[in-house]
């Protein structure tokens, strides 16, 4: 008769798993550690530019041209803000600024956006090749088509005139187009089928089905293209005059010296005061902004 071995084990005490859960809890916590600290650090390092600005437009002149550098200043100026906003027409400059960047936002981003589904939807001999250049557009400098455009606008009699923002906008912009080409390009194909079957065309399909789709890109385009406009300095300082410029034209060239030597307390103040729109318009649409460029591109 053989006997068996029984072999009994033991049975699995929790202080084995209490140790790997505890473990495992350390190691989550010093990763989100060391992740909150780098992004503490790359806010700061982002923000530093401005609050230095801030800073600055607190200040007086001999402070500024203090040596070594006066970091903080001894009496806080605040009327230098309101010196800065009185002293140029301010109101008037930023309305100019609201209405190039409105009037360009919103026609480049539905242009893009009708370009951008063109790519996405429809078929046609050379797309790939007309998108591949489109795309190489982008990496042309500014300054090489800046001169030309102006001679033909100069023709037009549109130089001084808001006609040459209307019609950059009419003519969309690559990396918005490149935007909407890719969230386009995710929706399904049985959308546009269907609507097919029901008798509607490509104009139809546009407006009704796919631009209500893509909201998150609308934002995120609108929000870019005003980045865009409102920033704008070369293109205002050469095509408009001094009354019908934007605030950015006016901040750079009217907080100077009789002898021309800027004055850079008012100048910052004025500058942290033509920043605020821009922050104003991301943070009522940084939610579309943010979805749209995590979503672009994504089937």
């Amino acid at each position: 008769m053989t006997a068996t071995t029984v072999t009994s084990k033991a049975p699995k005490t929790p202080t084995g798993r209490k140790a790997r859960d505890s473990g495992a809890r350390v190691r989550v916590r010093t990763t989100r550690l060391i992740l909150y600290t780098v992004l503490v650090v790359v806010t700061g390092l982002m923000l530093g530019p401005f609050g230095w600005l801030v800073i600055t437009g607190l200040k007086t002149t001999p402070e500024l041209a203090a040596s070594p550098v006066h970091w903080l200043p001894d009496k806080i100026q605040w009327h230098n803000f309101a010196d800065a906003f009185h002293q140029i027409d301010f109101l008037g400059y930023a309305r100019n600024s609201l209405i190039i960047a409105l009037i360009y936002a919103t026609l480049v981003t539905l242009s893009s956006a009708w370009v951008g589904f063109g790519f996405a939807r429809l078929s046609a001999p050379g797309k790939k090749t007309l998108f591949g250049v489109l795309l190489g557009s982008m990496m042309l400098p500014q300054m090489i088509t800046l001169f030309p455009t102006y001679l033909i606008f100069a023709k037009l009699g549109m130089v001084d005139t808001y006609w040459p923002w209307v019609l950059w906008g009419l003519a969309a912009a690559p990396y918005l187009v490149f935007l909407f080409r890719q969230f386009f390009a995710g929706l399904p194909r049985e959308l546009e089928e269907a609507a097919i079957v029901d008798g509607c065309g490509y104009a139809g399909i546009f407006w009704r089905i796919f631009l209500p789709q893509s909201w998150p890109v609308l934002a995120a385009s609108f929000v870019i293209a005003f980045t865009w406009s409102w920033g704008d300095f070369i293109a205002p300082m050469l095509l408009l005059s001094s009354d019908r410029t934007t605030l950015s034209v006016a901040i750079m060239t009217s907080y100077v010296t009789e002898g021309g030597m800027p004055v850079n307390n008012l100048l910052a103040a004025g500058s942290v005061m033509y920043v605020v729109p821009i922050l104003l318009v991301f943070l009522v649409a940084q939610r579309g902004f943010v979805a749209g460029m995590s979503t672009t591109g994504l089937k």
